[in-house]
């Protein structure tokens, strides 16, 4: 399962989580810096990557739009990027069963 990290998020997310989640890739990384959420959402329906944000705008065109691709939405507030990480590491489990349910388009995490 390789995960999109959106604008949102700090780049450094891609390090600190590659041993747990192979292959993760911050928007930048694809050419996607302030990018319209559309467009993060068209490269995602294109790549195959789950989605990774703060943002609940992914929620809501997940909702209306059906997967692919897939949205794991953080609802936290303010936090530090390390609080995100031991989030994604603590949920790791839950994230990859969300990824290999067909059936499964979105995953909120708090």
């Amino acid at each position: 399962m390789k995960l999109l990290f959106d604008e949102n998020l700090s780049p450094r997310l891609v390090a600190g989580l590659s041993d747990v989640f192979p292959g993760p890739v911050h928007v930048r990384d694809v050419g996607l810096s302030r990018a319209t959420d559309a467009a993060i959402w068209g490269y995602a329906q294109d790549h195959s990557p789950t989605i990774v944000s703060k943002d609940s705008d992914f929620h809501q065109a997940n909702f209306l739009r059906g997967p692919p691709p897939k949205v794991v939405w953080i609802r936290r507030g303010n936090c530090t990027t390390a609080d995100i990480e031991a989030l994604l590491r603590s949920s790791r489990t839950e994230i990859l069963a969300f990824g290999s349910d067909v059936e499964a388009a979105f995953l909120a995490l708090s």
